[in-house]
């Protein structure tokens, strides 16, 4: 299944010639003001920042949302870096290469809930004497303090690497790792493991429960950091609203229970999909190629005003959105 991991990663975006009075409207549009999100409902975030990416692929944030970090594609996704941004005076400031990327393919960093750890998939040498890449491992980088540099890279190792791809590690406060997976003797289709910190040691991983995992593809896992819930995205699932869809499971007596989709209010009729939840402030964010492109009844006259529609946030780009995630609990509750 490593073609629709493949398309999902990719995501192709057609990209825009914009005149240059035309981007100062966008700009006007994409103030620097941050979106305030009704209750329920799913917003662009930090749009000042995002609105000049078309392929944006994931994203995780400090609990006091003073720090960033997302992946940063080309359109054709050649290029796949992970950026860092930081927030003073209660604005980002521009984006830059973290420290530990900008040569590799790397991908889907995941902060730990303390700010000294980053874990991400990268297809990096394990060698420092090597420059020949390999299939996707889970790597972290880690720093004595939030203000400090981060180490060099460090693979995690076996039994949670193999010779098979793992992505999109989400680190519990048991330190188990849950993280997307095609393993020996599976139907090809990606599922969602656990590999269990025990004995200052992880075990071996393990699909986990039905009640998540199906015939078809599931990925991207967000865990709650006391294992209370788990949020990830769905492939088609026959009670899907687009491509993917973010689905929840609770956990309940050592258990995932049946997942559920989280409905139309937040899943798009495109692909959602990249959950990350700040659990100190209820903010859900997702990363999404919706769009709602007006086509209009008539047709388009005005160069500037047909622009402008294209060029919208909500285009079909993948961008980054928040919400409220306390709603949704309280809904599903």
């Amino acid at each position: 299944m490593k073609q629709l991991f493949l398309f999902i990663f990719g995501l192709f975006i057609l990209s825009c010639n914009e005149t240059q009075q035309t981007k100062e409207e966008l700009k006007n549009i994409n103030s620097t003001k941050e979106v305030i999100y009704k209750k329920g409902a799913v917003v662009p975030f930090a749009p000042n920042i995002f609105s000049q990416f078309t392929n944006v692929r994931d994203f995780t944030i400090t609990p006091d949302e003073r720090e960033a970090y997302f992946t940063l594609l080309s359109p054709a996704r050649e290029l796949s870096v992970i950026m860092t941004m930081q927030k003073e005076n209660e604005t980002w400031n521009e984006p830059k290469i973290a420290s530990f990327s900008g040569q590799y393919t790397d991908l889907e960093p995941y902060l730990s809930t303390n700010g000294l750890k980053l874990y991400f998939a990268s297809n990096r040498p394990i060698s420092k004497d090597s420059t020949i890449v390999k299939d996707f491992d889970i790597w972290y980088v880690e720093r004595d303090q939030t203000n400090t540099e981060w180490s060099q890279p460090i693979n995690i190792g076996a039994p949670v690497n193999s010779s098979f791809d793992e992505f999109y590690p989400s680190i519990t406060l048991s330190n188990n790792i849950y993280f997307t997976a095609i393993k020996e003797g599976m139907n090809g289709q990606d599922d969602i493991f656990v590999s269990e910190w025990k004995d200052n040691a992880y075990q071996e991983p393990v699909a986990i429960e039905a009640g998540v995992n199906t015939k078809g593809a599931e990925f991207n896992a967000f865990v709650a950091p006391d294992e209370s819930y788990i949020l990830f995205s769905g492939w088609q699932r026959p009670d899907g609203h687009g491509s993917g869809d973010l689905y929840i499971s609770k956990r309940e007596n050592g258990k995932w229970q049946a997942a559920e989709n989280l409905g139309i209010e937040i899943n798009s009729k495109q692909t959602d999909y990249c959950p990350f939840v700040n659990s100190k402030t209820g903010t859900l964010y997702i990363t999404s190629r919706r769009s709602n492109i007006n086509k209009k009844d008539t047709r388009f006259t005005n160069f500037k005003e047909l622009m402008l529609e294209i060029n919208r946030y909500d285009n079909g780009s993948s961008r980054i959105y928040m919400t409220d995630f306390n709603n949704i609990i309280s809904v599903i509750d």
